[in-house]
């Protein structure tokens, strides 16, 4: 495994980075797929189970592998433009990746959560980051076990509020997956296609999304996926 550590409409007008708390990992620590793939190819391939599989994409582009990034590590040290934050309704902190963004944002982030009125299932918002390294937190509700079109909306709908406020590089963790009880393989490849149309139809719009992977089943779920949706030539 291949492991580094290291307005909706309109832009927001200031990036609320005032005072970084931790080590800011930049995007040229994080390797594309690309690159991930030629440095673990063999064991990917070995791994990796038939390319036979029952999922139809509309075409594919070999360009796009270097959109994308797997990466296993702390999504809170992220220096990009966003990372997303899987919320609950209220948008008030939470636990597991919700907890971890609020506590390194700070309380600046919890008191901007206040003024936005919640969150439905499905949709996404955008705030500063605070004392995050990523210039802005978009947060998403992903549904309470299995449900496919409110899971596809929460990355879509993200994925919208990037392009929205002009932002062009992004984080995902794995939504839903955790205590809401989201199937892993059902998830990933949700995510996968749902992030594999965007970019076939905003190429010019994203320089890089990045799906950070916490549990090492949830890494080999999508290293097995990856040649599906953004196959290496």
């Amino acid at each position: 495994m291949f492991t580094c550590f290291g307005k909706a409409k309109n832009q927001l007008d200031d990036p609320g980075q005032s005072s970084m708390s931790k080590k800011s990992t930049p995007l040229a620590d994080v390797p594309t797929w690309a690159e991930y793939f030629q440095k673990e190819k063999d064991s990917i391939l070995k791994n990796s189970p038939s390319r036979d599989t029952d999922l139809k994409l509309d075409g594919t582009d070999a360009s796009l592998s270097h959109k994308v990034s797997l990466w296993s590590g702390d999504i809170t040290s992220l220096g990009i433009d966003a990372i997303v934050n899987a919320a609950n309704h209220l948008l008030r902190g939470g636990g597991g990746v919700d907890g971890a963004i609020h506590k390194a944002a700070g309380p600046q982030l919890l008191e901007e959560c206040k003024t936005l009125k919640g969150c439905a299932t499905g949709e996404a918002k955008i705030t500063k980051g605070y004392n995050l390294p990523a210039k802005h937190v978009i947060h998403t509700v992903g549904p309470v076990g299995e449900n496919a079109p409110a899971l596809k909306s929460a990355y879509q709908r993200s994925l919208e509020v990037m392009k929205e406020n002009n932002l062009r590089t992004i984080a995902f963790p794995c939504i839903s997956t955790g205590v809401f009880g989201y199937p892993q393989l059902k998830a990933a490849q949700i995510a996968l296609h749902t992030v594999h149309d965007f970019l076939k139809e905003h190429p010019d719009s994203v320089d890089r999304v990045i799906f950070c992977l916490f549990l090492p089943e949830d890494v080999k779920i999508y290293e097995n996926l990856m040649q599906i949706y953004f196959p290496i030539e």
